[in-house]
């Protein structure tokens, strides 16, 4: 009994939603945990071995440059080492007569196969995406057939152009794209940067792939016809878009073709120096993400097992059931981290690595610009975006 005037218990039934909220987080740890331990599985695919089909083409490839990146010398010499051989022209495309990447394209272009490199100076603007603008002005001097996009913080293989080529000649095919894996340029903060990519964004992917669920066309690479890029409306159609490469899938789709995924991993070099660019450059992928397919990024919540175990640990007072969630999520992570190639020195900075991918997934949703390359970009309805301030010289 309680003595007047004094409030009834509440504690017991309190307790109780606690721990049955922390169960439940548990629960979605364990189911994250098995879907990544899938993802791990999905990634043997690209341990197969390979064998062209076809003989190789001439092609065209465009690369969008700004600014300075530690490895681009490196990363745009890998696409001209090409085997077998195959006729090359590389766009590359600047937008300042001052940019730091056009002395690394004329250094590029003083060595064996340089010839190959065609330099593209236009400061023309046609909306707010800069780097679509950058790609509809070197759109008027393609000479090949095959075209292929990607970002200038890729690297590839010596077999890359011979396997797009293969993949662009099944039936129905409108467009190439690569999955890819993160490599760190710049110190710790890349590296961890590199390792969301591997962790987080290559797990989501492989599962979207495997289930249907996921229709990506990634900048790492964009390979299409000449005259698929002319039925979409060219790339000035997308210069108002901020995940362009996204929309230039979906345009070919709307023509009734496909975008093919290969089974090969390209790299991406990271860049970033610190927290603060870590934190922007995956609040801007995870708002576009969230804008593109808001269902599919809310259900990706599961994928972040560990914090969800803690967490669930927390309000159940760390019960073996949460220790048992705690591990298995380590283990899942883990196996998908050697699975890509890492060492076991990079296993001890998942649990960081996690814990920062967690803290940025909700802002996805708060988000209303991004920041891009010293560009303040507006987010409107639609994917569309409209430039706030010039980019800083």
């Amino acid at each position: 009994m309680t003595k007047k005037g004094e409030p009834l218990p509440v504690s017991r039934p309190r307790s109780l939603s606690i721990a049955i909220l922390g169960f439940l987080l548990l629960l979605a740890s364990c189911v994250g945990s098995a879907l990544i331990g899938w993802a791990a599985l999905l990634a043997g695919r690209f341990r197969r071995t390979w064998t062209p089909r076809a003989p190789a083409e001439p092609a065209t490839l465009i690369k969008p440059l700004y600014g300075p990146e530690p490895q681009l010398e490196a990363n745009l010499a890998s696409f001209l080492a090409q085997e077998p051989a195959v006729p090359i022209q590389m766009l590359c495309g600047v937008q300042r007569a001052n940019d730091p990447a056009i002395a690394v394209v004329e250094r590029l272009r003083a060595r064996p196969g340089g010839e190959a490199i065609e330099p593209i100076l236009d400061d023309r603007r046609h909306g707010s995406n800069a780097k679509v603008s950058n790609l509809a002005n070197m759109e008027p001097h393609i000479r090949h057939d095959m075209v292929v996009l990607s970002d200038s913080d890729m690297a590839v293989d010596p077999t890359y152009l011979a396997r797009l080529r293969d993949a662009m000649a099944a039936p129905g095919v409108g467009a190439v794209s690569c999955l890819y894996r993160g490599r760190g340029d710049r110190g710790f903060w890349s590296q961890m940067v590199a390792l969301g990519i591997d962790l987080h964004f290559l797990p989501l992917a492989l599962i979207g792939l495997a289930t249907g669920l996921a229709h990506p066309c990634m900048g790492s690479t964009i390979a299409l016809r000449r005259r698929t890029l002319e039925r979409i409306g060219g790339f000035v159609a997308f210069a108002d878009i901020l995940a362009d490469d996204y929309a230039i899938g979906a345009a070919v789709r709307a023509e009734g073709l496909t975008v093919a995924i290969p089974d090969m991993l390209i790299t991406h070099g990271c860049t970033e120096t610190s927290l603060t660019e870590l934190w922007r450059h995956e609040l801007r992928w995870n708002a576009t993400i969230a804008a593109i397919d808001p269902g599919g990024y809310a259900g990706s919540f599961v994928l972040h097992p560990l914090p969800l175990a803690l967490i669930g640990g927390v309000l159940t007072g760390f019960s073996p059931y949460a220790l048992a969630a705690i591990a298995l999520a380590l283990v899942a992570r883990g196996a998908m981290a050697l699975r890509i190639g890492h060492r076991l020195g990079a296993l001890m900075l998942i649990p960081l690595r996690d814990i920062l991918s967690f803290a940025i997934f909700p802002l996805a949703y708060c988000a209303r610009s991004v920041d891009w390359r010293g560009a303040r970009l507006n987010m409107v309805q639609g994917g569309r975006v409209s430039a706030e301030t010039e980019k800083s010289e």
